[in-house]
């Protein structure tokens, strides 16, 4: 299934890594949901792109943060570590280099228990603040928490499943899919459910109090789709050319599409779709504007009044540089970075990487438009785009290297910009196309491990990129590639990239001398 317009614009979040950030405090929240009792002390060993960044992108904030069952969103995520020794909640951390064949951004939460026992749970950060259990209790499982999830630990017993499935039976909800992992015969068991509604309290409490249960816990991957309990009720689509065909069946713009299809996917239908587009609106309007108003200076101190200054001097340099719209598209997508570095609340659109790109792009538009009626349109047709990206690539720098990152986001503003200026779906695409061909190769080097510098630049290059491409693409400057051979191709390039070139601050413009220097104790 494809995500969410809200796991692709989202979540609305405390910066400075949608992925390093978000998705880390999201698997510590999951971690202690699973934990059967109080959780007093944690072990946090990082693997690979986590190991390497973790200090720069606010991971080990994060962490405790989710520890402590703070949301993405919540600004006492800087003061995490207080708050913890406040609650009397001991933690650590180390790194592993033995992260060989695990996901570039893995991490093992080692819980101690109040009552005396422990568990580990290992997770994912798959990019845009989603996450995936990999591992619970040394026993291998994959949890991704796309439908309302319970989760069970049992002894392997004959039995156990039949109580189980006749305990959701007779409560007549029905199971979606159902797995079982276990580390060897007669041992530990861990089983999984994924059911078409939400279990009752009650009917969890009585599967934990059943023969053979140890644990029973009604599971909520922060980040899912929330899917509405009678499935999927609008339109669908996989691929560009799914989205295109659906266009013309409707006679519909690619916004159009994806608002109904996110309507028919979410509980409360379109009000509570086009109420959580309001949000992710109002949110992103703030961010583009705070730090050019109020410049704030970053954790690594690299970004204080960038945005800023870029603002001031577009009244002498728009004319034979930029122009206005432009300038003041790239002052606002440098301000999201600026205020994410600061570790303040901005939109992952789709990472917080990359988050300056689509606001900064779709709001200036709309500003030098004077048709702000436009932009909630734009934000669906960008939606849509970055949930191809997301459902057939990667928008994770761990993964695929910036081009992943910014140039999604250069994608989905270029086909936003040219819905706002009422080109067709196809010349949507096509400035998509456009805009990850122009970015295609481009490496993620954060010098630091701090989402700052390059970042920022980048994400301005994103911005340019972005209005370039739809100016192409509306003067019928067509692509031979369709967006989704782009979209491979940029997988297939991100798949090739070495380490060191993916979010890890070991190669490009994070190996250079004088780049090391500037960061003193980050190194």
């Amino acid at each position: 299934m494809l995500p969410s317009a809200f796991e692709v614009l989202g979540p609305v979040m405390v910066g400075p890594s949608s992925s390093h950030t978000a998705g880390a405090l999201r698997l510590a929240r999951v971690a202690r949901e699973i934990a059967p009792g109080r959780v007093s002390s944690v072990e946090f060993t990082l693997y690979n792109s986590f190991a390497k960044t973790y200090l720069g992108h606010g991971t080990d904030k994060a962490l405790v943060a989710g520890m402590l069952g703070l949301d993405t969103d919540d600004g006492r995520i800087r003061d995490s570590f207080s708050l913890a020794a406040e609650q009397g909640l001991a933690f650590s951390f180390r790194t592993s280099d033995e992260g060989t064949g695990l996901h570039p951004n893995t991490v093992d939460i080692a819980m101690g228990l109040a009552y005396g026992g422990s568990l580990t749970v290992r997770g994912e950060s798959v990019g845009g603040g989603r996450v995936r259990l990999s591992a619970v209790g040394g026993v291998a499982v994959d949890v991704a928490g796309e439908y309302p999830t319970l989760f069970v630990h049992h002894g392997d017993r004959p039995g156990v499943l039949a109580r189980l499935t006749g305990a959701l039976s007779a409560a007549s909800i029905n199971i979606a899919t159902i797995r079982t992992f276990r580390d060897a015969r007669g041992g530990d068991a861990y089983t999984v459910a994924e059911l078409d509604e939400a279990l009752p309290a009650e009917l969890v409490a009585a599967v934990g109090a059943a023969p053979g249960v140890i644990f029973a816990t009604s599971l909520t991957i922060p980040g899912a789709l929330p899917v509405a309990a009678e499935g999927p009720q609008g339109p669908d689509f996989s691929c560009g050319a799914d989205l295109l065909a659906l266009c013309r069946e409707r006679h519909a713009s690619i916004g159009s599409v994806m608002r109904e299809r996110e309507a028919g996917l979410a509980v409360g239908g379109a009000r509570a779709a086009d109420e959580t587009m309001g949000r992710v609106r109002r949110a992103m309007e703030v961010s583009v504007r705070a730090t050019v108003e109020r410049p704030e200076r970053s954790l690594g101190g690299f970004l204080h009044g960038q945005a800023r200054a870029v603002e001031r001097r577009s009244g002498a340099l728009a004319a034979p540089l930029l122009g206005g719209a432009l300038s003041a598209a790239v002052a606002g997508a440098m301000a999201v970075l600026e205020r994410s570095a600061a570790m303040g609340v901005i939109v992952a659109a789709p990472t917080a990487g990359s988050a300056g790109v689509v606001p900064g792009a779709l709001i200036a538009c709309a500003d030098a438009l004077g048709a702000q009626e436009r932009l909630e349109g734009a934000l669906w047709c960008a939606a849509a785009v970055g949930a191809v990206v997301m459902a057939n690539g990667s928008v994770s720098g761990a993964e695929g290297g910036c081009q992943a990152e910014v140039g999604t986001a250069s994608a989905m503003a270029a086909a936003g910009l040219c819905q706002m200026l009422y080109g067709s779906p196809e010349t949507c695409l096509t400035a998509a196309s456009i805009a990850l061909g122009n970015l295609l190769g481009l490496v993620c080097d954060p010098v630091g491990g701090l989402v700052e510098f390059p970042c920022q630049n980048r994400n301005a290059i994103g911005v340019a990129n972005a209005f370039t491409s739809a100016q192409l693409a509306l003067s019928s400057v067509g692509c031979p590639v369709p967006f989704d051979e782009a979209v491979q191709a940029m997988t297939l390039v991100g798949n090739a990239l070495p380490v060191s070139l993916r979010e890890t601050a070991q190669g490009g413009l994070a190996a250079c001398p004088s780049a090391c220097a500037a960061c003193g104790s980050w190194d």
